[in-house]
């Protein structure tokens, strides 16, 4: 296989938060203690088995999600990055993202994670609003939020933070009042990046149950459709464009790791819950080549176990089969603007991309205005990426 600029990335999970958000479906738990140097030991293991799968590829990205990766001692995030410069060969301008909550972080942290080579930081913010911070189980406020991203600006190259839109209660000109804001505060202080989604009920989260006993209502879907063309509106006209359907960017600054996922590229999955997509090093020049999804075991305790014990803690491993792999990459890549491209598709699955859509939904959506098709790519418009959802029903296959 060759890499194209789907790229190679790298994602690490810390478990651990402070709190656990009623909204939240991560794999993140709340502990009174942490062996730092015990998690050191153990993510680094388990990059290691993976990096021995994967030589032939050159990274690109590193994510440290969760939980709260801020909460991980910087030094451990040194380990890691240290260890996966040593494990592949690297691009020059290696990205490496790190999460972190407001509430969590001060200057000298900010600091300490920078100087452990961190170079892009995602802060989830959620809300510009005192009793929307609460509803969200938020442990910061406002003030905080914004102290955090200020300070962040000035010690990063790259910062992004995340809102959550179409709340309980949340009027259309309350939005955008509340996105106005941020984004003339992005734009004051150098922020390129700005990840919006819109409140989703989650089964098996806190919040899911509230809804489901009548505790509060949320807009409804067609508010919802007005939500997030309103925010595409906005976005746009203070020039952060949607390059996917909850990520907006000015110039180039994309989330390069995210792109990995949406453009169908390999990834390493480490720590609990973590999930990959691995072509391994064996079936590199096979005629047909095998995508395998691995997950990680969820609990931190039985995931630490099985590390210590056997060098990894992977659930599962399963090989994908070409049209699974292939409805894969049509779902994630009619996510971006940019599209599906056509021949990096047949290129990842050595499939036709004819093969996998009807010819005649294509033909009907584009005259509709919910699709383009070209030679290059195929591509879901603004009014297509609003009902993506519906369009991949009709469209698979």
């Amino acid at each position: 296989m060759t890499q194209g600029d789907e790229g190679f990335g790298l994602y690490i999970h810390w478990p651990f938060c402070l709190s656990k958000c009623p909204y939240c479906d991560f794999n993140s738990h709340v502990a009174e203690r942490i062996d730092q140097p015990q998690w050191r030991e153990a993510l680094l293991t388990e990059l290691a088995h993976y990096a021995a799968r994967t030589k032939h590829k050159t990274l690109t990205s590193i994510f440290f999600g969760g939980g709260t990766p801020s909460l991980m001692d910087p030094d451990t995030t040194a380990a890691l990055i240290e260890a996966a410069r040593r494990h592949w060969p690297t691009v020059n301008d290696l990205e490496i993202t790190l999460e972190a909550n407001p509430g969590t972080v001060d200057a000298e942290r900010f600091a300490a994670i920078r100087a452990a080579g961190v170079n892009r930081l995602s802060m989830g913010v959620q809300s510009l609003r005192e009793t929307d911070l609460k509803f969200l189980g938020r442990r910061h406020d406002v003030n905080e939020a914004r102290q955090a991203w200020r300070t962040a600006a000035k010690i990063f190259p790259r910062v992004s933070f995340d809102l959550i839109y179409a709340r309980p209660g949340q009027t259309l000109e309350g939005w955008r009042t509340e996105l106005g804001e941020a984004l003339r505060e992005v734009a004051d202080h150098n922020i390129a990046h700005l990840s919006l989604y819109q409140l989703t009920m989650e089964p098996g989260t806190a919040m899911f149950d509230a809804h489901a006993r009548g505790e509060f209502i949320l807009p409804t879907d067609d508010a919802g459709a007005d939500f997030f063309e309103l925010t595409q509106e906005l976005c746009e006209a203070a020039g952060y464009p949607a390059y996917e359907i909850s990520n907006h960017a000015r110039d180039d600054a994309a989330c390069r790791h995210n792109l990995t996922y949406w453009r169908g590229g390999d990834y390493v999955g480490v720590g609990p819950g973590a999930h990959g997509r691995i072509t391994e090093n064996g079936k590199v020049g096979a005629a047909r080549q095998t995508m395998i999804a691995t997950r990680q075991i969820k609990a931190p305790a039985l995931w630490l176990k099985r590390v210590a014990g056997e060098g990894q803690g992977t659930q599962e491993e399963d090989a994908l089969s070409p049209e699974t792999r292939a409805q894969e990459l049509v779902m994630v890549g009619l996510r971006l603007a940019e599209g599906l491209d056509k021949a990096r598709f047949t290129r990842l699955t050595g499939l036709d991309l004819g093969r996998l859509v009807d010819a005649e939904a294509v033909a009907a959506l584009e005259k509709d205005g919910y699709l383009a098709d070209n030679p290059a790519a195929l591509k879901a418009t603004p009014k297509g990426r609003v009902a993506l959802n519906a369009l991949l029903r009709e469209l698979l296959v």
